[in-house]
């Protein structure tokens, strides 16, 4: 779909005044930053002793374990459920935009969601899709590996 008059798509580059806006808005910023982080270091009180220097809690001793308590698998699946969230956001702005990207959008989409699949597949092949525990699928394996032996030497 191209607009009847092509010099619709020509913009005007902004004028210099938004340049000058965002520079001081960024300068303030970045002075406000720094004044405050300096203000806190100077302000801040500063008492060393060798229970501070724990690196649990300020000298607080640790009451437990420090690994994690639940299954790993859990974490795994929440990190992949992130990545491919992630997916859903390019994808919606991508069918917002549709009709302006044209077909090169199209291409670059599929090109995407193709990276993201093979992601899928590597994962997927390098077990770490697998919930259960690794001796019971050890011991799948060489049932599997016996069936295969029985089946070749028949």
């Amino acid at each position: 779909m191209s607009p009847a008059n092509p010099s619709q798509l020509i913009v005007p580059p902004p004028a210099f005044e938004s340049y000058l806006a965002l520079g001081i808005y960024a300068g303030i910023a970045i002075f406000l930053i720094a004044v405050l982080l300096l203000l806190s270091w100077g302000l801040g009180h500063k008492t060393r002793s060798r229970q501070k220097q724990e690196p649990y809690e300020s000298g607080i001793l640790p009451l437990d374990n420090a690994r994690l308590k639940g299954p790993v698998p859990f974490y795994l699946v929440a990190i992949f459920f992130v990545i491919f969230d992630v997916e859903v956001i390019f994808v919606a702005s991508w069918a917002v935009a549709s009709d302006r990207l044209g077909w090169s959008g199209f291409a670059h989409v599929c090109f995407f969601i193709f990276i993201l699949f093979l992601g899928l597949v590597h994962i997927w092949k390098t077990g770490a899709l697998d919930w259960e525990p690794r001796a019971q699928r050890e011991r799948r394996k060489a049932q599997n590996d016996q069936r295969r032996a029985q089946g070749s030497a028949t």
